[in-house]
């Protein structure tokens, strides 16, 4: 577990370093020579062993200045890599825990104490009263929106797309699907997609039309960064741990949502599965990074979700 630990720091910080002289020049073989390579050489035992990892690693890193030149996406990564450098979790956070409980009116004392601090999941069933999102937010809102605001194209402000499993390669692509998909009528493709706002123009309308959750902690901050995720009918995120810094909080705006949540591995003989379905108005908060989970949409309605990290 340590060695995991260790890892998972050096490898942070390797791709820190390396994100950071995307433009600087170094020569690729003068990275072996940082104290974040030469902790990864020590990791392993003395011998051959030690000189295949430095060798691999090496390679890695060479391949790494090769995309640098060619692309903006380093390396295609399967999305469950993140499981390798999780660290061991305290199962604190699931034993005894065998429903999501559902509260409103909560204070962000309470709230803080019995949910954040204990790293578990609960649902605000009045965490959007007030917002003007929840009838303003539609397919057609957003679509008229990024038009608006990406005068210069999707590609210069998207910042990540989740296409799941759909045929769609750009949030552009996919809010150009034809009307008749967009209202998931009889005899179209189903679809479900994700998105997070990196266009500051659009995140400005976008948060006139909802508030900061009301019972999250004054010390608290909601990162700015927003996630948007909305489709039809059928499965939505497959069963997934995130690598993201903080918990999060997903408003369901429109349509229902069904999220299966699943204790880490290493609690699996203490603690249960959870299921839980949130509906228009409410909010879940749920640690991602902690607690696996997966998501489905119910037949009816098209579900419409927005959400954030907060610390």
């Amino acid at each position: 577990y340590r060695l995991c630990y260790v890892m998972q720091k050096a490898e942070k910080r390797l791709n820190a370093i390396l994100r950071k002289s995307k433009n600087s020049g170094i020569p690729v073989e003068n990275l072996k020579n940082l104290d974040v390579v030469q902790t990864i050489y020590h990791l392993k035992h003395p011998g051959n062993r030690k000189r295949y990892v430095f060798a691999v690693l090496t390679g890695f890193l060479f391949a790494l200045a090769i995309a640098f030149n060619n692309s903006e996406c380093l390396i295609e990564l399967p999305q469950d890599s993140s499981k390798i450098f999780r660290e061991p979790e305290n199962c604190d956070i699931c034993i005894g825990v065998d429903h999501v409980n559902k509260v409103q009116n909560i204070s962000p004392a309470d709230f803080e104490d019995h949910y954040v601090a204990k790293g578990r999941p609960v649902v605000i069933t009045d965490g959007t009263k007030g917002w003007s999102a929840v009838n303003t937010f539609t397919f057609e809102f957003f679509k008229e929106l990024y038009q608006k605001t990406n005068r210069d194209g999707f590609s210069k402000t998207e910042c990540q797309f989740f296409p799941y499993k759909t045929e769609f390669k750009s949030l552009e692509e996919a809010l150009n699907m034809s009307s008749a998909r967009s209202r998931l009528e009889l005899g179209t493709l189903p679809w479900y997609i994700g998105w997070s706002n990196c266009n500051d123009e659009a995140g400005k309308i976008l948060r006139k039309h909802y508030d900061r959750p009301y019972f999250l902690p004054e010390k608290s901050e909601n990162i700015a960064l927003n996630w948007i995720f909305m489709g039809g009918p059928g499965f939505g995120a497959h069963m997934h741990v995130d690598n993201v810094q903080y918990p999060s909080w997903q408003a369901q705006l429109r349509g229902q949502k069904i999220w299966k949540l699943a204790p880490p591995p290493e609690c699996f003989y203490k603690c249960h599965e959870l299921q839980v379905t949130v509906a228009p108005g409410e909010i879940i908060v749920v640690d991602t990074n902690r607690w696996y989970h997966q998501t489905y949409i119910p037949p009816g309605d098209i579900s419409i979700t927005i959400g954030a990290e907060f610390d």
